[in-house]
């Protein structure tokens, strides 16, 4: 494995948890990936549109594909073609310009009452697509490694968040299955043990 694929998840969280927590967060990320990408069918000399990547992204684990990243926020140093876009706003390509949306612990930062146009503009882009989203009925918030912070109203989260590993508060949804099933048809479980630690949605590049 690669240097440059073991980027930090936690890398701007604060605090020991996200320390520790980190290097698991990676792994689990690689495995994630090894189990799960394959199922995407990409043909030869795809196009991947990767929707929220940060500072790397995809191009941590697929340095070799041809992506273009897109971010809400400005990133400096992106390694290839980026746009400062917000698929619920409309993007600027072409009716299935590319073969994939790739979208990686994204959907739940989406405001809901925004996830249905940010998910048609990915399906009118891409041919395919990899959603990824942290499971809400797993135990541990995953932004701010709390136990059961996004099962709290609002305003209580609010304080509660102050305890965790984010550095800021964000008004993060997670969704459940059948929320994620209704933007993006059937989705797979990632497992920890007995219980769901997200929910992906697949459809392979080629159908």
């Amino acid at each position: 494995m690669s240097r440059t694929s073991r980027t930090a998840v936690y890398a701007s969280a604060r605090g020991p948890l996200a320390r520790l927590a980190s290097p698991l967060a990676s792994r689990a990320r690689e495995r994630r990936h090894r189990r799960f990408f394959a199922l995407t069918r990409l043909p030869p000399a795809a196009r991947v549109l990767d929707v929220g990547c940060g500072r790397v992204g995809l191009r941590a684990l697929e340095p070799e594909l041809d992506i273009t990243g897109i971010d809400v926020a400005e990133i400096c140093g992106y390694p290839g073609p980026f746009l400062r876009a917000d698929p619920a706003d409309g993007l600027p390509f072409a009716d299935h310009e590319f073969d994939l949306a790739y979208c990686s612990s994204v959907i739940e930062h989406v405001l809901p009452q925004r996830r249905a146009a940010f998910a048609a503009e990915l399906h009118r882009v891409a041919r395919g697509w990899f959603v990824q989203t942290p499971a809400y009925s797993f135990p541990i918030e995953p932004h701010s490694l709390l136990p059961g912070a996004h099962w709290l109203p609002v305003p209580a989260r609010r304080l509660y968040w102050r305890l965790g590993a984010a550095r800021s508060w964000e008004e993060i949804a997670l969704l459940r299955r059948g929320e994620l099933e209704a933007l993006f048809g059937p989705a797979l479980a990632e497992r920890l043990g007995p219980l769901v630690k997200s929910w992906i949605s697949i459809r392979p590049a080629r159908e």
